[in-house]
């Protein structure tokens, strides 16, 4: 992709408008008199668009549970030749059979440098998993890194929604329902079976992706905390309409049951003019999060954290959790402020978008932007023992941590990493050393 590519999408994403609010009716159209007013499905919809409902849930569940979009587009979805098996690439799906689940501590460096020409959908690469997309039960773990923009293709995931997370370079996200940019410290959410397509901001892009095969991701309960903090529906921004009307081969790559399949339209598939529903893509500044923290003693618990959530059949047990920790401050008195020392029912996959984890040294060999951890059920993890040193000889004055901004994907079911992770040359050996060293103090008098 050449630099004046990049700019003129960088020139197209810093101009979008949006509709803000997690979960609400949005409306938009693009060209005015295309939505049809007092009914979804008129005999003929407006300017000769075909009306079309997409479905996030099943018919039936519960109206608060329900998610539904009608889109006006100018050809119906229907209109498609059959699509074909093509190869999955660095691409892997639930069951995650060809290796077991491991107790064992695992931490990765970031991704090579892709090879030259390598869009989003190519540079996939899948660490991990839980659950089976048949089933739409569990999560994946996938990174990205790529350096041209998708041309003539679009991808949608039948298996379930995408929670990106950009590390380095921005994306311009073109959707079915319009357009969103997404940078690093934001994150975009692609609903199940969206079609879109990603163009680079800058010369190359990295980041994160959670494939939740289960109920889609909500804004977690607040419980005793009230009805304001953490996440805050209103930051949550929504695509407003914006079209092509493209004539010409474009190559739709559809993930379906673990496998990528293609079929060539002869047209662009990106072609709503208008829409209206609560079924949408969103894009969220994880600088916006409203943290919630001590203000006597005690490091809380992560789950105070939490940006998003994947319920399950138990209450308050998680197909999948986002959690970041934003920048905040620590006032906790008599505390040992980094994380604690833990045992966990859940898994968690750690990730680093800049800067640096305050229970985790950086650095090379350590846990830097890019790269990440894998801490299965029941393991033991903490600070390690350089962080652990300091802290408990902190002097605990306030303190502002801002310096880094990490993310976590927690879930209920251990995550088998795939065999391309367990033989990756970026797994980091050795990774139990960085907790070596933590002495024994019973009975020095300290």
């Amino acid at each position: 992709m050449s630099g004046t590519d990049n700019e003129q999408a960088r020139k197209t994403a810093e101009g979008l408008v949006h509709s803000s609010g997690f979960g609400n009716e949005h409306s938009t159209e693009a060209v005015p008199g295309a939505l049809p007013h007092g009914r979804n499905s008129p005999q003929r919809a407006p300017l000769g668009l075909y009306a079309e409902q997409l479905s996030g849930s099943a018919f039936t569940e519960p109206r608060h549970s329900n998610q539904r979009s009608w889109l006006y587009r100018i050809r119906p979805s229907a209109a498609h030749p059959p699509f074909t098996r093509i190869d999955n690439g660095g691409l892997r799906s639930a069951p995650f059979t060809e290796t077991v689940p491991d107790p064992n501590r695992l931490r990765w460096d970031p991704l090579p440098t892709p090879a030259p020409g390598t869009d989003f959908l190519a540079g996939l690469w899948t660490l991990g998993g839980n659950g089976d997309v048949t089933q739409r039960a569990g999560m994946a773990v996938h990174l990205y890194a790529a350096n041209a923009s998708m041309t003539d293709r679009v991808f949608s995931d039948a298996d379930g929604e995408l929670l990106i997370v950009p590390q380095s370079g921005g994306l311009l996200l073109r959707t079915e329902f319009g357009l969103l940019r997404a940078e690093p410290g934001h994150v975009a959410l692609i609903p199940r079976g969206v079609r879109f397509r990603v163009e680079l901001l800058d010369a190359e892009a990295r980041g994160y992706v959670c494939e939740n095969y289960g109920r889609p991701f909500v804004l977690p309960d607040l419980g005793p905390i009230g009805a304001n903090g953490l996440a805050n529906p209103r930051d949550f921004l929504a695509p407003v309409a914006a079209f092509e009307d493209v004539e010409g081969p474009v190559q739709v790559i559809n993930k379906f049951c673990g496998n990528l399949w293609s079929a060539t339209y002869g047209h662009s598939p990106l072609d709503v003019v208008a829409w209206h529903g609560n079924l949408t893509p969103y894009v969220y500044d994880l600088r916006r999060f409203n943290v919630i923290g001590t203000i006597s003693y005690d490091h809380p618990d992560p789950s105070i954290f939490t940006v998003l959530t994947s319920p399950s059949d138990t209450p308050g047990l998680a197909g999948v959790d986002f959690v970041v920790f934003a920048p905040r401050w620590l006032v906790g008195e008599d505390t040992f402020r980094p994380p604690y020392f833990h045992r966990n029912v859940m898994s968690e996959y750690m990730g680093l978008i800049e800067g640096a984890y305050d229970a985790k040294t950086a650095g090379k060999g350590g846990f830097v932007p890019g790269g990440g951890s894998l801490h299965n059920m029941m393991s033991a993890h903490g600070p390690d023992r350089d962080t652990f040193d300091k802290a408990s000889a902190a002097e605990l004055r306030p303190q502002k941590v801002d310096d880094g901004l990490a993310f976590m994907f927690e879930t209920r079911w251990p995550v088998t990493a795939t065999e391309q992770a367990r033989t990756a040359g970026h797994l980091q050996k050795g990774y139990d050393e960085v907790w070596q060293g933590l002495e024994r103090h019973w009975g020095s008098g300290a």
